[in-house]
């Protein structure tokens, strides 16, 4: 029976961004399940306290604050140290199952086989959304080789999405696949009375429409086509602020001199980075909200956020943002910025379609998409693993 866990997970532990907040659910379900773990992972990120977990990092020789999203130089350095402290950890310690993340996965498959257990492979993410350059284009094209190698010895493979798992079904091996969906960044939910609140200190007229993105400024999140879209809609009505949440110092300054220079800028408040279990009020503060991403095949979190928040949504039409929505509570634009802020502004002067569509997305989110559920699903993954010779 499996008892004894090792996690791994090769992001900033913890941090505001899909992979680690994810990580982070995971451990709580295992722990709440009744898994003892140890979670194994990098020596960079906020502490994050969950009971059942013992957190285990890695070294630090050179002092690193951060790390891109993707694959680095950094990713590789810190990986081979996982790997390490892994060996030491499988040798010290009676682990009946890894469980690992990412390119993480090839190193617990590695680590499984060298004490007899079983293992787990997650998958966050398609590597052929990374592309960008040839020589990134490269390490991507080995890196999916490594994951396909992975996905053959592992004992079960999680996708976050169904597109992912599709991904991994295509590789024609006999590891069966769970698609276990993301749930919103925060199980904090909201009051009448935060909501109010948070709303008046975004609002700078009575009367705006606010129309709020999260992400980071990172390409395949659209942020291109969105900051084109703006003043186009601005310039159809002075009424719609938009609140942008994300993005670096550097990355939003250049973005306001822009804005400035078009003449939209007084209609724009950046916020920059907020908490998680924050973001649950400016999210149902809001009146829009946004999804521009432009490539990819794994849902993008934001729209889990967005669902609990009970908000209609403007999204870009591509196979990402249509996992989980649908003509009924969304709507769709193609890629290009006029075809977005048309979207936008559809949404913008038909109050009761706003009204219909967030209700929609909320009954959904209460129904599948919350921890609960999530929790559920992991349990049946682990079951099968389990029920294995």
């Amino acid at each position: 029976m499996i008892k004894n866990v090792l996690f791994i997970s090769p992001q900033p532990f913890f941090q505001w961004r899909g992979s680690p907040i994810r990580v982070s659910f995971n451990l709580l379900a295992l722990s709440q399940l009744g898994y003892k773990v140890d979670l194994l992972t990098l020596p960079i990120g906020e502490e994050h306290p969950i009971q059942g977990v013992n957190v285990i990092r890695v070294a630090n020789p050179l002092a690193l604050e951060n790390i891109p999203i993707g694959p680095s130089i950094w990713k590789l350095f810190f990986d081979l140290f996982i790997l390490f402290k892994g060996i030491r950890l499988c040798l010290r310690h009676r682990y009946d199952l890894i469980h690992g993340v990412e390119e993480a996965g090839f190193i617990g498959a590695l680590l499984a086989r060298l004490i007899k257990a079983k293992v787990i492979f997650e998958k966050h993410s398609d590597p052929s959304s990374y592309k960008k350059g040839f020589l990134k284009n490269c390490i991507m094209w080995g890196y999916a080789k490594v994951e396909e190698k992975t996905v053959r010895m592992a004992d079960a493979v999680i996708g976050t999405g169904p597109g992912l798992v599709a991904q991994v079904d295509r590789m024609g091996t006999s590891t069966k696949s769970f698609d276990i969906f993301d749930i919103p960044s925060s199980l904090q939910e909201t009051s009448t009375k935060t909501i109010e609140q948070t709303r008046i200190t975004l609002c700078q007229q009575p009367e705006e429409i606010l129309v709020t993105f999260v992400g980071s400024f990172a390409i395949y999140q659209g942020v291109e086509l969105m900051f084109s879209s703006i003043p186009q809609v601005i310039d159809q009505n002075r009424d719609v602020r938009f609140i942008i949440i994300g993005g670096t110092a550097e990355e939003i300054t250049a973005r306001k001199m822009e804005l400035d220079r078009q003449g939209a800028g007084s209609n724009v408040t950046f916020l920059g980075k907020i908490a998680p279990d924050l973001l649950p009020d400016y999210l149902a503060a809001s009146d829009i909200l946004l999804s521009p991403r432009i490539s990819g095949i794994n849902t993008p979190l934001k729209i889990l956020d967005y669902m609990k928040a009970g908000r209609a949504i403007a999204a870009t039409d591509i196979p990402s943002n249509r996992l989980l929505l649908d003509d009924s509570n969304a709507v769709f634009a193609i890629p290009e910025p006029d075809a977005f802020a048309s979207a936008i502004l559809s949404l913008v002067e038909n109050r009761e379609k706003r009204e219909a569509q967030g209700a929609a997305l909320r009954k959904l989110y209460e129904t599948k998409y919350n921890f609960e559920c999530f929790k559920s699903q992991l349990a049946s993954c682990y079951t099968y693993v389990d029920s294995l010779e």
